[in-house]
């Protein structure tokens, strides 16, 4: 899901330089978008308690560089992004269901002591001021993005609503099908580091384009 402007999200200005980083392989927020999360680790358990008990509730995504590393403290990408905690639930089998909306990008300046198991990391937003102001852009290539997506879903087998996708404004489509689409852990985070919603758009038809002509490469060999 993605909601735009929220009265409730902290400034740009006012966002910390020292954030809780949970890292997570495949999993990709964008500033606007919406998480739902099944917080169940107990350092994961301690991280939302904390960022529960902060003013603005805010929490980085980020994913590992090494998706098989068993380490506590595996390395992570440099990039992430920060979300805000906007619904949690508790279970009665001591888990957290929460929904992060995605506020701002950010990229790691240095790792600091962690808390309760967690880490934290000094955040640089700068490079990202753009990501908490309203798109105004049309995508230029809207139509090739969404044949290309039409064979996508063919290829895996996905049923779309197309009169509903048709007319989904641009933001909220690409940050939608960048969030949920089964990209590898490497593609997510190139969406992610896409400098704006044009590029984000063309690199996610290049990926959709990409599937589909190995699929029918695959298809050719077999005969």
């Amino acid at each position: 899901m993605l909601t735009m402007t929220n009265p409730f999200d902290p400034s740009f200005a006012s966002l910390p330089e020292v954030v809780p980083i949970f890292p997570l392989t495949g999993v990709l927020l964008l500033p606007r978008g919406k998480l739902p999360l099944n917080i169940f680790e107990p350092r994961y358990l301690a991280m939302t308690r904390d960022a529960l008990a902060a003013p603005d509730r805010l929490i980085g995504m980020i994913q590992p560089t090494e998706p098989e590393s068993t380490a506590d403290a595996p390395p992570v990408y440099p990039i992430g992004c920060v979300g805000r905690i906007t619904a949690f639930e508790e279970t009665d089998d001591g888990r957290y269901l929460i929904t992060l909306r995605g506020l701002c990008r950010f990229r790691i300046l240095r790792e600091v002591d962690g808390r309760g198991g967690y880490r934290r990391v000094e955040a640089d937003y700068a490079p990202y001021t753009s990501d908490m102001a309203e798109p105004a852009e049309p995508l230029p290539d809207r139509g090739r993005l969404l044949a290309m997506l039409r064979a996508y879903f063919t290829l895996h087998k996905i049923k779309g609503d197309w009169d509903s996708i048709t007319a989904t404004e641009d933001d909220r489509l690409i940050t939608l099908l960048a969030m949920l689409c089964p990209f590898a852990p490497q593609e997510k985070q190139a969406l992610l580091e896409a400098p704006d919603l044009a590029a984000r758009s063309r690199l996610m038809t290049a990926l959709f384009e990409l599937a589909v002509m190995n699929k029918d490469d695959e298809t050719t060999a077999r005969h």
